[in-house]
This record gives structure tokens, C-alpha cells and sequence, in this order.
């Protein structure tokens, strides 16, 4: 007759069986396993009975059993040949059951991210579970208890998230945080060039207040929005951010996100290069960074090229071969002419031997002339479209309207075909600092900034907003300014972006087991491109 068996073993976890009695010996007819918990005892017995019953067709799953614990069985090792029950004996424990599931390796990653970078020091596990969970999946504050409970996380409700929201801001969690980030930074080398760029989040809301105001949108929205301002190192990776009203002009924003970083580092003087796209090029701008003594690389306007080419145009035509430079000067200001014809060679710029200009790269590349031509050439058919009446006329570049009617303006047109394939920088630093091909370099790093802004915008989904008052709205950016460089961080280690590692992370889930009366996790198998990706991230899976 066929029965289970359960033995201590020499490691002290108890072994299960399946054994037999013939002729006076127990046989071994299957080792199920050895049990070092309730929760695997109970699942080893429920495997046992399967294989003890297997002949007759009978599954003893649903069948409740009686709870057995490990310390009931004998322990020889203490010399315990016999132990008595623990008064679990006559107690049924329902059939094993998963309880649930939940992504707990994913959440566990991320927390060692965040750690990792030192956000530890804002001593607030609710505001780690809320940067974990936008990185995951944003959502709104609400929803975030629903990715928590998935990945596991300890339960809290949603006046818990409020009361911790508000600390967000009277306890200035950004402060630690980028202090933290400027740290990480400065390990990593990325701070000798700083990128800037700004974008704008919109509400859905109806009314304007002092810091929610309709203004310019690329996406021609007319929701009240604010501006953000994000300061990055060269790879991407945030060190400030900072939102202004909504009607706030671009140009507006960088000095003041500058000085905020400087003086929560306490670092003015410091030599950095700081890069932005064509939308900060002001003569205040430039000015401010050159008094603080910073370096720095702009894009300038297409519009600017024939006055900053003037002697080149005189003397070599507007004809350029694929990746010829020219360096030359840009006056500061408009009414300033610092350049002239009377000079064939391009005078190099310097900052004691020309007060009143800045140095003026400008490059020619053939991929660029194919791209601007394209546009030209439907920008050319929109307009005489509209001079011949095929279409609305509206707003259309290259149409002037004159006593006769609407015109295409050839003129205009002649001009830009000569300037297709240019692209300018203004800068100062001089030509005996920095060549100009180094500068166009840091210029173009300027993608790493634009990059975060698109994960701030649709990986983490920082708008639209729901928030309405302004600590609400700062909370919520501090949210998402932590979860931008956890996001970065795990992806400048891994190599892979944030959202394909919680695309391959998330599946893998821990499971509760609920059997014979006691519950255990059990964490995931982990397949071997897990496992490598894991490895990159310096993550220790235990097993």
C-alpha cells in the first residue's frame, strides 16, 4: 500500500515522499522534494498526493487537507524521534490557491535606481512609489494606487498621496533631489556642457489664474498652460527644472533656470557651455550668460545669414561644397554692422577685439540643402496656388500683396534658395578655445535634451495636467523630475529605453501562494535575455 511520507532531512528541511510498504520495507516509490516553509510543504504534499492517486484518475487539489506544519515533524538531529502535534492536528486548510500576482522584480529595479542615485535622502517611501509608479505607467494620482497594488507596493490611499504632496513642496524634495542629480552628474562627467530647451503643458481647465495662462502652443491649443523650463547634462540626464506663467515667453526662461541652478550648487563662475536651440537667441539672453561667466553655444536664425555672410557672398558667391564652414562674426545687436565687404578673409573673432559682436559659425551640409528645398519647393507651390486662386488664401510665405493683387515674391524666394543647406551658431567662445567643428558638435548634442523632453511628455505623460493650484502643480513636476532621471539612469545603463524595460520586466511576475495554511511569495523565472539586461543594471536577483 502506497502512502506519503515526511522526513527530516540532514539540512533540516523536510523531505516528501511517496513510499510503499512491501515485505515489511518502505520503498521509495518518488522523491517529491524537500520543504523548507509551510507554504512548500504544503505544495509538496499536494504534488505527492497527485502522483499517489494518479492511477485512479483522482486530482486532490480541490479536496481540503489537514494543515501540516514543518515543526511537527520529528527533528533527529535533536535527537527527537517522535514530536507531538503543535494543536494544528484536526485543522482543514482550504486547496492552494494563487492569491495573486504582481510585477514586484519591476518595482524592485526601479527602487534600486532610485536609491542607487541617492533619492533615498528624501526620507519618504509614499513619494518613491509615486515616482516609480509614473515611470511605469502615468497616470493620474488616483490611478496610481491601481499601479502600485500591481507592482506590489504596500498599500496606502489616496489622502495618504494628498497629506505626502504637500510635503513635496514645504519640505522642497527638488532641492534634495537635484542636489543628488548634480552629484550623479558630476560623477559621470556630463557637466562641462549643459543643454536647455522648454516646452509647455497644457490643463484641462477653463479658467486662467496667476500661473495658468493661454498663451503661444506649437500645437495651436488655447487650454490654459504653463511653461517648463529642463536644464540637462550632455547626456540627457535633468539638473533643473522650473515652470513660469503660460503667456511667458521662451527667451524669458533660461536666465532664470541658470541662476536657480547656480545658486542651489553655489557654483557661478564655474566654467560650463551652455547650449540651446535658435528660441533663446536674444541680446539679453547672451549678454546675461556672458556676464556670469558662462560659455555658450545658440542656433541662430537663417533670417541672420546674409548679414553675417556679407564679405563671404561678395567674394565666393553663395555657392558652399558639402560641410564647408565659415567662422565669422554676428552683431549683438541689430542696428550693429560689424561685418564688411571691403575684407575678402572672415574676420576671427575674439572677445577684447570685437566689444560689440559675437563669433558666428555657420555650416553648409548637402543633406540639409535637399531637406530645406523640399520645403521651399512646397511652400513655392502653396503660395502661387494661392496668388492663382486655387486655394484659401491665408497666411502664405512667399505672397505679397501689391495695388495689382497678390504676388508671388520671387525676391524673397531667389533668397531663400540661396541660403539652403546653412545652419548657424552663435557663440562665445573663441576660435583659439574651441574649433568650430567642436562647437557644432555640442550644438547637435542638443537632441539628448529634446529627448528627455519627449519622455517627459509621453513616457511619463507629464500633461495633460489635472492639478490647480500651484504647490499641486510643483509637487507634481518634482514627481516627474525624479522619475525623468530614475528613467534616464536605467537607460543610459542598460541600453534600453524606458519603456521596452517595463515592457520586459512587467510580465514577470511574483505569485502568492495560499496552501495549507500559511501564504508565501514566489518570485519569477527569469529568461536569459532578462537576465542579461538585469546584469547591466547591476541588479542582484538572489537566485
Amino acid at each position: 500500500m502506497a502512502f506519503v511520507r515526511k522526513v527530516r532531512t540532514a539540512s533540516g528541511a523536510v523531505a516528501v515522499q511517496v513510499v510503499r510498504k512491501q515485505r515489511g520495507r518502505h520503498e521509495i516509490i518518488a522523491h517529491v522534494g524537500s520543504a523548507h516553509t509551510d507554504v512548500e510543504l504544503g505544495i509538496l504534499l499536494e504534488r505527492a498526493r497527485q502522483l499517489l492517486h494518479g492511477d485512479q484518475g483522482m486530482l486532490d487539489l480541490d479536496v481540503p487537507a489537514p494543515v501540516e506544519q514543518i515543526a511537527d515533524v520529528a527533528d533527529w538531529r535533536a535527537g527527537q524521534l517522535l514530536r507531538p502535534p503543535t494543536g494544528t492536528s484536526g485543522e482543514l486548510a482550504g486547496p492552494g490557491r494563487t492569491v495573486r500576482t504582481c510585477a514586484r522584480l519591476l518595482y524592485d529595479v526601479l527602487a534600486s535606481i532610485y536609491d542607487r542615485l541617492g533619492f533615498d535622502v528624501v526620507d519618504d517611501a509614499v513619494f518613491k512609489d509615486l515616482v516609480i509608479a509614473r515611470i511605469v505607467e502615468p497616470t493620474s494620482k488616483i490611478d496610481a494606487l491601481r499601479v502600485l497594488d500591481d507592482l506590489g507596493a504596500d498599500p496606502v490611499s489616496y489622502k495618504t498621496i494628498q497629506r505626502h504632496l504637500v510635503r513635496v513642496v514645504a519640505d522642497d524634495y527638488r532641492d534634495r533631489i537635484a542636489q543628488r542629480c548634480f552629484a550623479y552628474a558630476a560623477e559621470t562627467g556630463g557637466l562641462g556642457l549643459l543643454l536647455f530647451d522648454v516646452t509647455t503643458l497644457y490643463f484641462e481647465a477653463e479658467k486662467e489664474d496667476d500661473l495658468r495662462k493661454v498663451g503661444y502652443s506649437k500645437e495651436r491649443r488655447v487650454d490654459p498652460q504653463i511653461v517648463v523650463g529642463l536644464l540637462v547634462d550632455r547626456t540627457g540626464f535633468p539638473l533643473e527644472i522650473g515652470c513660469f506663467e503660460g503667456n511667458q515667453a521662451e527667451t524669458h526662461t533660461l536666465i532664470p533656470i541658470v541662476r536657480q541652478f547656480q545658486a542651489r550648487h553655489d557654483i557661478e563662475g564655474v566654467e560650463m557651455v551652455i547650449a540651446a536651440d535658435a528660441g533663446m537667441l536674444s541680446a539679453a539672453n547672451l549678454a546675461a550668460l556672458d556676464d556670469t561667466g558662462l560659455k555658450f553655444v545658440v542656433g541662430s536664425r537663417v533670417t541672420k545669414a546674409p548679414g553675417d555672410l556679407t564679405s563671404h557672398f561678395r567674394w565666393h558667391g553663395d555657392v558652399f561644397t558639402d560641410g564647408q564652414i565659415v567662422d565669422t562674426v554676428t552683431p549683438r545687436h541689430g542696428r550693429s554692422v560689424v561685418n564688411t565687404v571691403k575684407k575678402r578673409a572672415e574676420p576671427v573673432w575674439d572677445p577684447l577685439g570685437h566689444p560689440t559682436s559675437w563669433r558666428a559659425i555657420w555650416q553648409y551640409t548637402r543633406k540639409r540643402a535637399v531637406r530645406d528645398n523640399q520645403t521651399l519647393n512646397a511652400q513655392e507651390a502653396r503660395a502661387r496656388a494661392v496668388v492663382d486662386g486655387t486655394q484659401k488664401a491665408k497666411a502664405t510665405r512667399f505672397v505679397k500683396t501689391t495695388a495689382r493683387g497678390q504676388q508671388v515674391d520671387d525676391v524673397a524666394l531667389a533668397r531663400a534658395r540661396s541660403l539652403v543647406g546653412l545652419k548657424g551658431y552663435v557663440t562665445n567662445i573663441p576660435v583659439s578655445v574651441m574649433a568650430p567643428g567642436e562647437v557644432i558638435g555640442k550644438y547637435h548634442d542638443l537632441w539628448h535634451v529634446e529627448q528627455s523632453f519627449r519622455m517627459s511628455k509621453t513616457d511619463l505623460r507629464a500633461r495633460p495636467m489635472f492639478h490647480r493650484t500651484r504647490d499641486a502643480i510643483e509637487a507634481h513636476l518634482t514627481i516627474v523630475f525624479a522619475a525623468l532621471a530614475v528613467a534616464r539612469c536605467s537607460q543610459d545603463r542598460s541600453g534600453v529605453a524606458i519603456a521596452k524595460l517595463v515592457k520586459q520586466l512587467r510580465p514577470l511576475r511574483t505569485s502568492t501562494i495560499a496552501i495549507n495554511g500559511a501564504i508565501q511569495n514566489f518570485p519569477p523565472q527569469i529568461p536569459a535575455a532578462e537576465q542579461e539586461l538585469l546584469a547591466r543594471l547591476g541588479f542582484e536577483t538572489g537566485h
